[in-house]
């Protein structure tokens, strides 16, 4: 069953990844990206990752969502046609998935108890946990004590990439604001 729930989330993921390419209204775009960050979160809980899930739940379908529509109230509604085709960006698309697929070829097989995770601090966090922290919950204590710095990190960017973000949509607004005033 649970290949199953697998197989068919990871079907939608690749019909929302289809239907987002063949979209010329940006708002439609938007709200697809939003499903697929959600439909990547649900194959994330499945495969017993919820930390990861929550994450691209709050990162990918939330602020990532909310940050494209504010962006989309500044630019056209529509994508608008390429004049001529370009070959730069396919082979830039297509050197990096080369050399990420490179990158993955001397990995360890999926859940292979021979991986390095698995042969050098799991089975000290697993051993030391509950006494360490008095909690069950291994992923939440390497999350938030053993890790707590790395995670504050990772939240600092996060909030950081939106407050800039939102500051360059701010200004935009002003300056818009103020060319039309100038033009009344």
């Amino acid at each position: 069953m649970e290949l199953f729930i697998n197989l068919t989330l990871f079907f939608m993921l690749v019909v929302t990844a289809l239907a987002i390419l063949r979209m010329r209204h940006l708002f439609a775009v938007v709200a697809l990206s939003g499903v697929f960050s959600l439909l990547c979160a649900l194959l994330f809980v499945t495969l017993d990752a919820v930390d990861v899930a929550f994450t691209e739940a709050a990162v990918g379908a939330g602020i990532s969502t909310v940050l494209l529509l504010g962006t989309m109230a500044l630019t056209a509604r529509n994508e608008k046609m390429p004049r001529s085709f370009s070959p730069v960006p396919l082979l830039v698309v297509v050197a990096t998935g080369a050399v990420l697929i490179y990158g993955t070829l001397d990995m360890a097989s999926f859940g292979s108890a021979l991986s390095p995770a698995q042969t050098h601090v799991a089975a000290q966090y697993l051993e030391r946990t509950p006494t360490d922290m008095g909690i069950p919950n291994v992923v939440t204590a390497v999350l938030s004590s053993y890790r707590g710095f790395d995670t504050l990190g990772e939240v600092v960017v996060v909030f950081t990439a939106a407050v800039g973000v939102l500051s360059l949509i701010g200004g935009l607004g002003r300056r818009r604001y103020k060319k039309e005033e100038a033009q009344e």
